[in-house]
């Protein structure tokens, strides 16, 4: 039950992340995953990217642990790491452009992932 609630929280942290670009454009992960699934299903093609997709794929595999009896480490790692990559991203851009938004918006996540892993870990 605790690798569910750690692989939900996951999921919930993957989309806090927040993004600002310019001095009027911003919007939060969830708000531009909606975007993405909406031109997934309209132009599949415009979504083509890796950090577009691995975290979509990653934030997939999370769900499916979800649904199973004891959810899978080797699973758990995988998604971790394809979310991680675009958190981990905007973490350091978030310490490079001194944007102290986008930077405390990816704690939540990677601290969730360090939580699980240690979790992980000691169960394994």
């Amino acid at each position: 039950m605790k690798a569910k609630l750690i692989n939900g929280l996951l999921i919930l942290t993957s989309l806090l992340g927040y993004l600002e670009w310019g001095t009027t454009n911003h919007l939060f992960l969830f708000e531009a995953e909606g975007e993405i699934v909406q031109k997934l299903i309209t132009d599949p093609m415009s979504v083509l990217h890796p950090f577009i997709l691995m975290p979509l794929a990653g934030q997939l595999l999370l769900c499916y642990t979800l649904f199973q009896r004891k959810p899978s480490k080797i699973l758990t790692y995988i998604a971790i790491g394809f979310i991680g990559l675009l958190l981990a991203f905007m973490f350091v851009i978030g310490i490079m452009s001194q944007n102290l938004k986008v930077f405390a918006s990816t704690l939540p996540f990677l601290i969730t992932a360090f939580i699980a892993i240690m979790n992980f870990r000691r169960t394994a």
